[in-house]
């Protein structure tokens, strides 16, 4: 039985993205992440969110990570300086974190998202996109 016959059909959507090796069976494909935050805890902000999306870059497990911020994330964000301290380790780190804007509306944050140069925009259709484009989402 060949691999592609041995897997699950919701795999079969990305096999096509993946290139599988026998050396050291690595696995090569599409290398962007988008990560959808949509939790205002912050211990799962600091532990999972940042600390995964740092390293991502850093270690180059990814070439390129976006932090979506979507829902009682951007509250959290206007409200927490130590999150704000975490953005920005991640931005210097080389992630992107954009923020959503109807969200940032309905929770009356938009003016402080932008005054931490978050950019600040409609994330329906692009994550949308992202979702139909098969591109890989983690969502926390």
């Amino acid at each position: 039985m060949s691999i592609k016959e041995s897997i699950e059909p919701p795999f079969l959507q990305i096999y096509d993205k993946v290139k599988l090796t026998n050396k050291r069976n690595e696995v090569y494909m599409n290398k962007k992440l988008n990560i959808l935050w949509t939790s205002n805890n912050v211990d799962t902000a600091r532990l999972m969110v940042f600390m995964y999306a740092i390293n991502s870059i850093q270690k180059k497990w990814w070439d390129e990570v976006t932090i979506i911020i979507w829902g009682s994330s951007a509250k959290l964000v206007a409200e927490n300086s130590s999150i704000q301290e975490e953005i920005k380790r991640a931005q210097t780190s080389g992630v992107k974190v954009s923020a959503c804007i109807a969200c940032a509306t309905e929770l009356n944050v938009v003016d402080i998202l932008q005054d931490l140069d978050l950019e600040v925009i409609s994330w329906g259709k692009p994550l949308t996109e992202i979702i139909q484009n098969g591109e890989f989402l983690l969502s926390v």
